[in-house]
């Protein structure tokens, strides 16, 4: 429940609308969107790259940059009463607000849009009105899956799972869709799914229990997209291989939202996953949907490619270095009292 007294609930009139990131492998980044991925890219100012998936200018922006990281998640809000009712719960409880400027929303693909501070540093930018373009995509997929269900998730592992959970419940009134327990590498794992639309998830958060440990480099695990049919995920997946580009985890089928799906590296680090066909929580489900738990990531498939022992070693230096360096949780907004 929410903690703002007299507040309507904005669950549904939020959606993934953009991903932002930082790299200065723009080069990698273009081959592996057009050529792997098969993504509509142009090329815009400053050597950016954005890359399309339908009729909007923008679904990911690569900008030049030392980060390798996601660096901002663009929100699109369904009406402006809405979007007023999340910025005030935002600046009442005394984090600030800034309007980007007219250049940031226009590389963004949208009209105007307000920033303020996220989990892991992530910025959160909120917009209401996206600039769709009538230019015909040149890509190699048939389509994606967006509309009411967003751009896709977003997935991170965090010191602090029920901090970042809050924090998605005070501004966008999330809800908790299930649970899935798995034990990965002898470690044991927990990840929260929860939702802000009728897609099963718009945001995944994993947490390695009894530790408070982030193997991670970057902010995010990954970032999903939906296929619109079930031979454009494989194609793209033949693709990610022949291209050269790092598949983390085989073909394979979830326990809880039942998606088929492959993960690969994209050129910053982080992994991508291609999928298709997840479950949508209707109307109907919705109003009958109780959280569930389950034991394990899949059903079958997603095995790992390629991982070493020497990658695992890096990942537990990694996180050993991390421990000592509290996560950004931004308090204010976790609906915990300060």
């Amino acid at each position: 429940m929410n903690e703002f007294a007299g507040s309507a609930s904005v669950f549904g009139a939020v959606h993934l609308g953009y991903i932002a990131v930082r790299s200065n492998r723009i080069a990698d980044w273009r081959r592996f969107g057009a050529d792997a991925i098969g993504l509509h890219v142009d090329e815009i100012d400053g050597g950016a790259l954005r890359f399309r998936l339908d009729d909007r200018e923008c679904r990911f922006l690569i900008e030049r940059g030392p980060a390798e990281d996601v660096t901002a998640l663009g929100w699109q809000i369904d009406d402006h009463e809405t979007f007023d009712r999340i910025i005030a719960r935002v600046a009442d409880r005394g984090v600030p607000i800034a309007e980007g400027t007219a250049e940031q929303a226009a590389r963004r693909g949208v009209e105007r849009l307000w920033r303020f501070a996220g989990p892991k540093g992530i910025a959160q930018e909120i917009f209401t009105v996206p600039v769709t373009t009538p230019e015909p995509l040149r890509m190699l997929s048939s389509g994606w899956v967006t509309g009411e269900a967003g751009l896709g998730h977003v997935a991170m592992v965090s010191r602090e799972p029920e901090a970042m959970r809050g924090y998605y419940r005070t501004v966008f009134d999330s809800r908790l869709t299930d649970y899935i327990d798995e034990n990965i590498s002898g470690l044991r794992m927990k990840i929260r799914f929860l939702r802000v639309n009728e897609r099963h998830h718009s945001i995944a958060i994993a947490n390695i229990r009894g530790i408070k440990i982030d193997p991670l480099r970057t902010s995010v695990q990954h970032i999903n997209i939906q296929s619109a049919t079930l031979e454009d995920m494989l194609a793209a997946f033949g693709r990610v291989t022949e291209s050269g580009f790092r598949m983390q985890w085989s073909v394979g089928q979830h326990t809880n939202d039942r998606e088929l799906s492959f993960y690969c590296v994209t050129p910053s680090g982080f992994e991508l996953e291609v999928g298709w066909n997840p479950l949508v929580i209707g109307p109907e489900l919705e109003s009958t949907w109780e959280p569930t738990t389950y034991r394990g990531i899949s059903v079958w498939g997603h095995t790992p490619v390629g991982e070493t022992v020497l990658g695992k070693f890096a990942q537990f230096r990694r996180a050993l270095r991390n421990a000592g360096t509290p996560e950004i949780t931004v308090p204010q907004l976790t609906g915990v009292p300060l």
